[in-house]
């Protein structure tokens, strides 16, 4: 059987770990030939070692140095479009048409150009000038970043390729990234055209690495290293708390994306009106891709009444009417049927579904249960349990006073929306709901579902703890997400040709927006007045 080699400082190398792991096929709950190493800690720390080297090799490089092989590499993946296509349809069971192909691809390479072009354009860095103290700083590269992609989306945010790759690069950091073991093929393959890109633009050798898996100790070890500058993580809580653990401890930055459960509420109002409609939305929403999204509306906050139950008995009848779609490993299957065991033993009552099985491979039915708003609050860590997949519990609140309850006992979350009527009958309950969920998400929705994730500056893919490590910063959005892999990075009264260009008086690219003594503009330092 082929042990598949590791990326390391610039070479495809027979990896020295003992242990291997096999993918598996989520649709026929078998294993796809080929065997990938586990690495031990010698090959890690060889990795980091590299990865510093790089770094040093590309410090002060211009950022149109890393946008070459942004948009060189995105290149490379269009051409092999077909082929990665196919292999993570294997290893995840994602749908090739329109999940694979018409979404997920074209959003990863575009984000890839995305982080090329904020590269190239430099503004990111918020260069700030003040000329009468002749002190200057900027964002700059924090150092060597580590990078484990999650296993629902094997494109987007894959640890080689997604997201958080892309932002780590355009900040000009070299990037050991971590497989995920749902699909090493998939990320395999990505290495490769990675490579490739990093060679034909003069990447030096560490600048783009691949290791499949490591032990937890090593992971542990890898994000709290000395010479590594960040980390980001996607993927379950448990595990993320304990890298957090670990980089806190030494005080390294680490950008986790967790657990949310997505609170969506339908204000009385917005039920009168189109509770046909909401049902449809809903149960659209959750369903997709068999509910493996982390902004999955996993919690519905509803008042009590006749409205209410009529969308409750349409949302039910919808999910016992839809298909059962295959989870992407047993352990999501696992983790699911977990979740609603939990939400059942708090006294969430079972509308439909709650078994393993009834689709194809690793599966569960779709599950919809329901509480009330009293029993929420006394519960609410517990009722707050994610099942991440094809389930969602309802919260139905007996009155305005319990609803606001409910909302104030909501741990962070990526996403908050509401529903409210079009006739302006809620306004005054939205008002004081949104003044309590405000806190509490990192993007609030009005009148749509948060299943989709636009690609573009002004989004915020992030929110209060738990749903990430950090209210502060977005996984998704150029260039927010590009300054989590940045340090600030300060100079007094250092001389003109020593500085890097987006600090020197002249603007090196006459475009480059920078704030000098506190306007921002696009010229050049003013001389000094005799």
């Amino acid at each position: 059987m082929t042990i598949h080699a590791v990326l390391i400082d610039g070479e495809w190398r027979a990896s020295t770990g003992q242990q291997v792991f096999q993918a598996t096929n989520p649709k026929t709950t078998e294993g796809i030939p080929g065997d990938y190493p586990v690495s031990p800690w010698s090959e890690v720390e060889t990795a980091i070692h590299a990865a510093t080297r790089a770094a040093e090799a590309v410090r002060g490089w211009n950022g149109s140095r890393f946008a070459d092989f942004l948009d060189d590499y995105a290149n490379r993946i269009e051409q092999r479009a077909e082929e990665l296509i196919t292999l993570a349809n294997q290893e995840t069971g994602l749908p090739v048409s329109p999940r694979l192909k018409e979404v997920e691809l074209p959003r990863t390479t575009g984000q890839l150009r995305q982080a090329a072009k904020a590269a190239r354009d430099g503004s990111w860095v918020e260069a700030t000038i003040d000329s009468p103290s002749q002190i200057r700083s900027m964002f700059g590269p924090i150092g060597p970043v580590v990078v484990f992609g999650p296993n629902n989306f094997p494109f987007a945010f894959n640890g080689i390729a997604g997201g958080d790759f892309a932002a780590a690069v355009a900040a000009g950091n070299p990037v050991i990234a971590k497989a995920h073991s749902s699909h090493p093929a998939t990320s395999r393959l990505f290495a490769e055209l990675a490579h490739q890109a990093a060679q034909a633009t003069g990447m030096p050798a560490g600048f783009v690495q691949l290791i499949y898996r490591t032990s937890h100790a090593d992971g542990v070890k890898l994000v709290s290293h000395h010479f590594i500058g960040a980390a980001g993580y996607t993927g379950a809580r448990s595990t993320g708390l304990v890298l957090k653990e670990a980089a806190d401890r030494v005080g390294k930055p680490i950008y986790l994306e967790l657990s949310s459960i997505n609170p969506v509420y339908f204000l009385p109002g917005a039920m009168a009106e189109r509770a046909s409609a909401l049902a449809e939305q809903f149960a659209t929403s959750c369903l997709m891709a068999v509910g493996q999204f982390c902004t999955n509306p996993g919690l519905v906050v509803t008042m009590a009444g006749a409205h209410t139950e009529d969308f409750i008995r349409q949302v039910t009848e919808r999910f016992q009417a839809a298909p059962i779609g295959t989870l992407l490993s047993e352990g999501v299957q696992k983790n699911l049927h977990a979740g609603i065991q939990t939400l059942v033993r708090q006294g969430a009552t079972l509308l439909t579904g709650g078994s393993v099985g009834g689709g194809t491979g690793f599966s569960c039915q779709n599950t919809l249960l329901r509480v009330t708003g009293h029993q929420f609050v006394q519960a609410p860590e517990a009722l707050q349990t994610e099942a991440f997949g094809n389930s969602s519990l309802i919260v139905v609140a007996a009155d305005e006073a319990e609803m606001l309850a409910v909302t104030r006992c909501l741990e962070g979350n990526l996403t908050g929306s509401i529903y409210s009527a079009t006739d302006s009958a809620d306004d005054s309950l939205y008002h004081k709901i949104a003044l309590i969920l405000r806190q509490k998400v990192g993007r609030l929705l009005n009148d749509k579902m948060p299943t989709g994730v636009a690609v573009v500056p002004s989004m915020n893919h992030g929110g209060p703890f738990p749903a990430t490590g950090h209210p502060g910063f977005t996984a998704v959005g150029i260039p927010s997400s590009i300054r989590r892999f940045a340090m600030l990075q300060c100079y007094d009264g250092v001389r003109q040709q020593r500085l890097p260009s987006a600090l020197q008086d002249k603007n090196p690219t006459g475009s480059l927006w920078r704030r000098i003594d506190g306007t921002w503009t696009q010229g050049d330092v003013p001389a000094a007045k005799s």
